[in-house]
């Protein structure tokens, strides 16, 4: 429930990243994984958590590292180099016929080997739905666009294609669709999406990149890092922590590895909010992260998690 742009943290600035894919497999992942996702150099970013780690269980892991891949390669070509607007777009319009050749059992793009093979595999073998890819491209092609956000539900409207698809493409691997569980898991996804843009707040703002509701920063005013820019940080994250939440028990009902894995999403997300927190939500100049040092923490935390 990235990983994709916890998918997670996103790499330094940028559009942002699906939810809930962690970045890279782990050392357990079977022969199987290893021979339908072959390593990818080019693809090597920061993210907050683990992505198809060995909490994933490993029947499922090619086809969560298909999705990841396909999901960071998208927004790589809406928001890496210096290519104009008009390129990205472009960039973006062969990757989705790509995507609908790969629905379809067409050749890929030769673009995009590493991408679309294994995708059209996990498409054909786990039946993944279309639609929830194709809406991951919409948000791609909508950060190129770079639109205001006028008030939250426009920004919660730009997570229900940015991250939400994501974590719904998890729970239907894991063969969950009931509404309260898809409901549950779009409350994490974009909640870990809110949080990410609160924590590259300084890194988007420099790169003329703004995820803040034009009605909230009105209410504080706009400027540098002040009491007022503090005040907007600390309601922004009291809203995504209370999404963040609201979304947590599903973590407690999907059996086995898959709860176990939302469970570390979860915490790390909280980590996240809990530094921002720490620092006096001071995020246009500092920038904080979940590293290796946070991770007796966060299975401490994952174990004791209850109802409430």
């Amino acid at each position: 429930m990235r990983a994709t742009r916890p998918r997670c943290a996103r790499r330094s600035g940028g559009a942002a990243k699906p939810a809930i894919l962690p970045a890279a497999c782990g050392p357990a992942a079977d022969a199987a994984a290893a021979r339908d996702n072959p390593p990818v150099a080019a693809i090597e970013h920061y993210e907050n958590f683990p992505v198809a780690s060995w909490l994933c269980p490993p029947a499922l892991r090619p086809a969560v590292l298909a999705i990841y891949r396909f999901a960071r390669t998208a927004d790589d070509l809406a928001d890496e180099g210096s290519a104009a607007g008009a390129e990205r777009l472009a960039a973006l319009g062969r990757y989705r016929r790509a995507l609908d050749a790969a629905v379809a059992g067409r050749a890929a793009d030769d673009a995009w080997p590493e991408v679309f093979e294994p995708l059209a595999r996990a498409i054909q073998r786990d039946a993944l739905p279309p639609a929830l890819l194709h809406a991951l491209l919409d948000a791609f092609e909508q950060d190129v666009h770079d639109p205001p956000y006028p008030d939250r539900a426009a920004l919660l409207a730009y997570c229900a294609r940015s991250a939400n698809p994501v974590g719904r493409l998890l729970l239907h691997l894991a063969r969950v669709g009931d509404a309260g569980s898809l409901a549950q898991s779009d409350a994490i996804c974009s909640a870990l999406q809110l949080i990410n843009f609160w924590q590259d707040l300084g890194i988007d703002r420099a790169r003329g990149r703004l995820y803040l509701p034009a009605a909230d920063l009105q209410r504080h005013g706009p400027g540098a890092d002040t009491a007022a820019s503090r005040r907007l940080l600390a309601e922004l994250c009291a809203w995504a922590e209370q999404l963040l939440r609201s979304g947590s028990p599903l973590a407690l009902r999907l059996p086995g590895r898959f709860g176990w894995e939302l469970r570390l999403v979860v915490q790390g997300g909280l980590r996240i909010l809990e530094k921002i927190s720490a620092m006096d939500h001071a995020c246009l100049s500092h920038r904080p992260t979940v590293g290796r040092g946070d991770a007796p923490r966060l299975l401490w935390r994952a174990l004791r998690m209850g109802p409430r």
